[in-house]
C-alpha cells in the first residue's frame, strides 16, 4: 500500500512538472496597432504557417467561410466609427471571416466576436459589412499568414491579408476630416459656457482672482438657456466672495426657486442660509 501511494505521488509530481513546460504554439498569436488619422486600430489574430501545404483551394477551400487565421475569431476594433464598402461600422470590435475564391475574397466584418472558428450559420443582423476584395498574387510564398495595415492616408488605410502567394487588401475610411473640423470650429468660437463656468469656479474654490471669477461665471450663465439651480448657487458665491451681496442675494433666491422645483433639500438648506447670512429680507 504504501508502495502505490508513493507511485501515485511520484505521477502527480510528474505530471505537474510537465504542465509547466512551454511548448511553441502551431499558430501564435499576434496584436497589431496602428494608428489612421486620428482613429486608433487593433487587429488580433493568429497566425498558421504553410509547413510545405497548399493552403488556398486545399487547406483554405474556396467558397467556405474561413476564420481569417487560427484559433479565436479574428478581430479588429476601430476607436472611431469607420466606413467599410460604403457602409458605416461603429466604434468598437468586429470579427473578420472571408470566403475565398481564386480571384476574390469576400469579407465579412460581424458584430459578434465570440465564436472559436466559424458560426454554423451568418446571422445577416450581425453583419456590419460585406466586401468583395481582389485577389493579388505575388511572387513569394509568405509562408505565415500575415495581415497588415497599408496604404495609410490621413483619411484610410488598407487591411491587407498574406498568405502563400495571395494578398488581398480592404480600404477603410476613417473621419478624421469631420473630427478635426468640428475641433477647429469649436476652438475658433471661443471657449464654452462650460470652460468659462469651470474656470470660474475653479477660481473660488481656490481664493484666486474672485473679480476675474465673476466675470466669468456670468459669462457662463448668459450663454445658457436655462441656468440650473447649481450652476446658480455657485453664481451666487462668487458674487458674495466678490463682495457683491445684493447680486449675490437676487441669484440665491432664483437658485432656491430652482432647487425647490427640483425638490433637492440640500440645496434649499443652502440657499436659505446663505441668504439669512447675507441679511436678505
Amino acid at each position: 500500500m504504501k508502495k502505490l501511494v508513493l507511485f501515485t505521488f511520484a505521477l502527480t509530481l510528474l505530471f505537474s512538472v510537465n504542465a509547466q513546460i512551454k511548448t511553441p504554439q502551431p499558430s501564435p498569436a499576434a496584436k497589431l496597432e496602428q494608428v489612421v488619422g486620428l482613429t486608433d486600430v487593433a487587429i488580433e489574430y493568429s497566425r498558421p504557417a504553410m509547413r510545405g501545404r497548399k493552403i488556398f483551394g486545399n487547406l483554405v477551400p474556396y467558397g467556405k467561410l474561413w476564420r481569417t487565421g487560427a484559433n479565436k475569431n479574428t478581430m479588429v476594433t476601430f476607436s472611431d466609427a469607420v466606413e467599410i464598402g460604403g457602409k458605416e461600422l461603429k466604434a468598437g470590435s468586429y470579427a473578420i471571416f472571408v470566403t475565398p475564391s481564386a480571384k476574390s475574397w469576400e469579407v465579412i466584418f460581424y458584430t459578434d466576436t465570440n465564436n472559436w472558428g466559424t458560426p454554423k450559420e451568418i446571422d445577416e443582423s450581425k453583419v456590419a459589412a460585406r466586401v468583395t476584395a481582389q485577389v493579388y498574387p505575388i511572387e513569394i510564398d509568405i509562408k505565415s499568414f500575415t495581415i497588415s495595415i497599408d496604404d495609410i492616408t490621413s483619411s484610410s488605410a488598407v487591411i491587407g491579408m498574406m498568405w502563400e502567394k495571395t494578398y488581398v487588401g480592404v480600404e477603410f475610411k476613417v473621419p478624421t476630416d469631420k473630427t478635426v473640423s468640428a475641433a477647429i470650429e469649436k476652438v475658433m468660437a471661443g471657449p464654452s459656457a462650460n470652460d468659462y463656468y469651470a474656470a470660474a469656479v475653479y477660481n473660488l474654490a481656490e481664493g484666486k482672482d474672485i473679480k476675474q471669477a465673476k466675470e466669468w461665471i456670468d459669462k457662463a450663465i448668459s450663454m445658457m438657456k436655462e441656468p440650473r439651480f447649481y450652476q446658480l448657487r455657485k453664481q451666487s458665491l462668487i458674487y458674495a466672495a466678490a463682495g457683491d451681496k445684493k447680486g449675490a442675494i437676487e441669484i440665491a433666491k432664483k437658485s432656491l426657486e430652482g432647487s425647490k422645483k427640483a425638490g433637492n433639500a440640500d440645496y434649499i438648506k443652502m440657499n436659505e442660509d446663505s441668504l439669512k447670512e447675507w441679511g436678505a429680507k
